[in-house]
């Protein structure tokens, strides 16, 4: 099932994406799937990032194959980070370059949107938190993070952050091929199943240093293959059985 967060006739709605129409949604999905009797033409909306989430988590350097190619040893640990929310974008929206950024990458990542509250929450039980999954870019100034040595102002600039197209809820995540186009060229191409830490294991350890509260986005790293652009370019991410999420860049 595809959940969707659009605006129709300046209306901000959540429905769920059936053949080339959306099923609209009495309120959003976090309490439970609850039709209107509304029906809209797909091509009549415009897309929104699929959650509004009060956090949005990010881990580094959890591809072995990334590890690889970075000549980085594996942490033993998983490594995290935050972006504000203000860095949150959708599908088809732009992604404006900074002034005074020399280098700006794309990071193509599976995330997932967290569906009730959770706090120090089993592996075991990790998923059953999940309301869905989607596509991410986690955009970053290379420059300034390796100017800074940290990586909060590198990466939390607005429109840093896009996320879309929708979310994704009956998907297995063992071992999906996540994939980066650059003006249509492939550049990241590789699967979930290269992940050091798992999805269950990620969310279970995540819960138990914050609270994870409903829409909260977990971004689970970014295979081998990252790379620049520059404005007027076009960054494609996509994920096996989700979709693709699609940005431009502007100055």
């Amino acid at each position: 099932m595809k959940i969707a967060r659009f605006m129709y006739k300046q209306q901000e709605l959540w429905g769920v994406l059936v053949d080339k129409s959306i099923r609209v949604l009495k309120t959003a999905p976090f309490a439970g799937i609850e039709f209107s009797q509304q029906v809209i033409d797909f091509k009549q909306v415009k897309l929104l990032a699929p959650t509004v989430p009060q956090k949005i988590v990010l881990v580094g350097l959890n591809y072995k194959n990334h590890a690889k190619e970075l000549g980085m040893k594996i942490p033993k640990q998983p490594i995290i980070f935050l972006k504000p929310v203000t860095a949150l974008t959708g599908h088809l929206d732009n992604i404006k370059y900074p002034l005074g950024v020399k280098q700006l990458d794309y990071e193509a990542e599976l995330a997932l949107v967290i569906g009730k509250k959770a706090h120090n929450i089993p592996e075991s039980k990790a998923l059953t938190y999940v309301l869905g999954y989607t596509c991410l870019n986690d955009i970053t100034a290379r420059d300034i993070q390796k100017k800074d040595g940290q990586w909060t102002r590198a990466k939390s600039f607005d429109t840093f952050c896009p996320v879309g197209p929708w979310l994704e809820t009956r998907i297995k995540t063992d071992d999906l091929m996540i994939s980066a186009y650059l003006n249509g060229k492939l550049k990241q191409h590789s699967s979930t199943s290269h992940l050091i830490f798992s999805i269950p294991y990620l969310i279970s350890f995540i819960s138990q240093i914050m609270t994870l509260l409903p829409g909260d986005i977990i971004s689970t790293g970014t295979p081998p293959g990252i790379g620049r652009m520059k404005p007027g370019d076009r960054i494609e991410v996509s994920v096996e059985g989700i979709g693709t999420l699609q940005n431009q860049v502007t100055r």
